[in-house]
């Protein structure tokens, strides 16, 4: 018997978790807003709650357009349920996808996620560095009021971590695997210019708003080997990349942190060949799962302002051993070398001062744009 293919569910918009330090909420409404990558009629929520020791409620979840600041269009805004029950207990250490929701998602649109927090939380799972304004109400449950009373802001995401879209058989989906230069940390607050916002603006515009849903699992901060904040890639790789819905492609770009060893760590000294290793890692786990595996070469940052003590010479000298064997390697389907296109020419061990944000390791917006753009170029190459 042949079996037809069937639709299936794709990642429109995902943050990877961690450890949101200091954040404490209690009988608060929390509107998180989300900017989806992939369209589509029918959704699901995914919470989680990875880094809590204790169960998690939260209840009358909703969804729904933002209009302005927390303000959102009660009209289009839907219920969300889990299991058709209006609240849900998420155990330590578990994530809970909500049940199907007819939902108009658009592409590129700014979207509320709004949520009721009725106990107290000390240990909040999220995504401290999201580059957004996000909403935490006065004491109560607003989560269906469309001017919700604002008590406080943050620019960390709680809780809810995904968007997946019911999709047709030909969307694809490309997970971004990386640290802060994924994450987009020092990009501008509420444009959505990380180098994953610029690569969805791309697919859309070439593709249409069904075809390509990009999932930005960047972490600040984040290495390949070692725990630092959060997970290191090799450790959160199956939580973060193969059990993203819909993944086709992953994309990494990632290395610096863990040359950097902003702890001083000396077990935590790395030399190329275990960067090597991780490569490899990371390349061989994704072609077994069927991935078509896209890896960024690393971008220089002498000088950089961010970590006094983060750069030396023979660290350079690492990243360029590295860098050399990216260039030649066959582990991966395809290499984007971000390193000859951002460094200074005449200064190679430094960015170019256009795509230089100012701390000499993370990218301005311009360049972020830049490395969205030759990502995409690259999946089409």
């Amino acid at each position: 018997m042949i079996e037809t293919a069937r639709p299936h569910w794709t990642g429109s918009w995902t943050t990877s978790p961690a450890l949101v330090d200091e954040a404490r909420i209690e009988n608060r409404t929390v509107r998180m807003i989300v900017r989806p990558s992939l369209a589509g009629k029918t959704i699901r929520l995914r919470f989680s709650n990875a880094h809590g020791r204790k169960p998690l409620t939260i209840g009358n979840v909703s969804i729904a357009r933002r209009t302005t600041g927390a303000d959102i269009d009660i009209n289009g805004a839907r219920a969300v349920t889990f299991g058709g029950l209006r609240d849900i207990r998420i155990p330590a250490g578990a994530l809970a996808l909500s049940d199907s929701v007819n939902f108009n998602l658009p592409a590129l649109a700014d979207i509320a996620i709004s949520f009721y927090v009725p106990g107290s939380v000390d240990e909040v799972t999220g995504h401290k560095t999201a580059r957004q304004t996000n909403y935490v109400s006065q004491p109560g449950d607003f989560s269906q009021w469309p001017d919700m009373p604002v008590e406080s802001t943050t620019e960390s995401w709680y809780f809810s971590t995904g968007i997946e879209v019911l999709s047709s058989t030909e969307t694809k989906g490309i997970v971004c695997l990386g640290d802060s230069l994924t994450d987009g940390n020092i990009s501008t607050v509420d444009a959505n210019m990380r180098w994953p916002d610029q690569l969805a603006r791309q697919l859309v515009a070439a593709h249409g708003a069904n075809a390509f849903g990009v999932m930005n699992q960047g972490i600040g901060g984040n290495r390949l080997l070692h725990d630092l904040t959060g997970d290191s890639m090799l450790r959160r790789f199956d939580r973060d990349v193969l059990a993203q819905p819909g993944a086709t492609h992953l994309v990494v770009l990632a290395g610096v942190n863990d040359l950097r060893n902003r702890r001083g760590n000396a077990d935590e000294y790395v030399a190329a060949p275990q960067m090597i290793f991780a490569f490899s890692q990371i390349a061989a786990r994704a072609k077994a799962a069927g991935l078509k595996a896209i890896a960024c070469t690393l971008l220089p940052y002498e000088k950089e302002t961010f970590y006094e003590f983060g750069w030396t010479p023979e660290r350079d000298r690492i990243r360029q051993e590295v860098n050399a064997w990216l260039r030649k390697q066959k582990d991966f389907d395809a290499l984007v070398d971000l390193d000859k296109l951002m460094r200074d020419p005449a200064a190679p061990s430094k960015l170019l001062p256009a795509y230089d944000c100012g701390d000499h390791l993370h990218p301005s917006d311009e360049g972020y744009a830049k490395i969205g753009d030759i990502v995409f170029e690259a999946l089409f190459a």
